[in-house]
């Protein structure tokens, strides 16, 4: 992480200029505001996302993240005329202790997080969405990446789509800049849930709510150990699993849960100390 819990502690009371934030009911909100840049990423936007990915990680209050966006499109990538600007970027949060690197920042959340998708989606965008355990797309969204276009290459993108889909759809997209539709996204495992623009906001909802009947000490640990598995031999990873197993076991939400279950009752969730 590039925030320690100390600085996150002060968390709502920073300006935000990119970037909207609401925690409610245990959800975290966060949308991407700069629709007249088509939520272009700078390094204002992108620190403000390090920040507020931070304080998700270690807010206990916080169960799961939603990432939104204004305007027409949900995010052109990085802003490469601001990102090799000289001139000085706002400072909205505490600097980050390190580059800010979008998909280790998800990945590390540990939590579930869901992209609602509204617009198009270009190139560093796909690091937003392909860092997300979950991604909810309107009928109309598309998805891009033209780096090749322009001489350049989506060396993070690639990274993040070789975990969600096969090396050879991966690559394909990468070098043949195709432009997909969601339900192409959807076939090639970008976007897992296609529903028309008016019933995006009702399905991004209704996610949600079935989420947040579960235990999210359980998702966390689940969420945890998938990352972690990534750096085990696999005569490692059955040792490693049982362990962690053994260790959730131990936790409030496992007792609550099989208390519940033997009274025959909705399990009261989020007593971890």
């Amino acid at each position: 992480m590039l925030y320690t819990p100390g600085q996150i502690a002060g968390f709502s009371t920073h300006p935000f200029q990119h970037l909207l934030t609401n925690l409610d009911d245990h959800v975290l909100t966060l949308t991407l505001n700069r629709p007249e840049k088509k939520n272009a990423l700078n390094p204002t936007l992108l620190n403000e996302l390090a920040f507020a990915l931070a304080y998700a990680h270690f807010e206990n209050d916080v169960w799961l993240v939603v990432l939104a966006a204004t305007g027409d499109v949900f995010c052109a990538g990085m802003d490469l005329k601001s990102l090799s600007s000289s001139e000085p970027n706002a400072q909205t949060v505490p600097p980050p202790s390190g580059p800010v690197r979008l998909g280790e920042l998800l990945a590390g959340l540990h939590k579930p997080c869901i992209a609602k998708v509204q617009g198009a989606v270009y190139a560093g965008g796909f690091l937003l969405v392909g860092g997300c355990t979950h991604v909810v797309a309107a009928d109309t969204a598309t998805f891009s990446l033209p780096e090749v276009k322009r001489g350049l290459f989506p060396f993070q993108v690639m990274a993040v789509l070789l975990d969600i889909m096969p090396a050879r759809t991966a690559l394909d997209l990468c070098l043949r800049a195709r432009t997909l539709s969601a339900a192409d996204a959807r076939e090639v495992g970008l976007v897992t849930e296609v529903v028309s623009v008016n019933a995006l906001n009702r399905a991004v909802q209704g996610l949600v709510d079935e989420l947040k009947q579960y235990s999210p000490t359980a998702m966390q640990f689940g969420l945890r150990a998938f990352q972690q598995l990534k750096n085990l031999s696999a005569d490692q990873q059955q040792a490693f699993l049982q362990e962690q197993f053994q260790q959730i076991q131990q936790t409030a939400d496992a007792k609550e849960g099989m208390v519940a279950f033997l009274e025959k009752r909705l399990p009261k969730w989020g007593k971890e100390k």
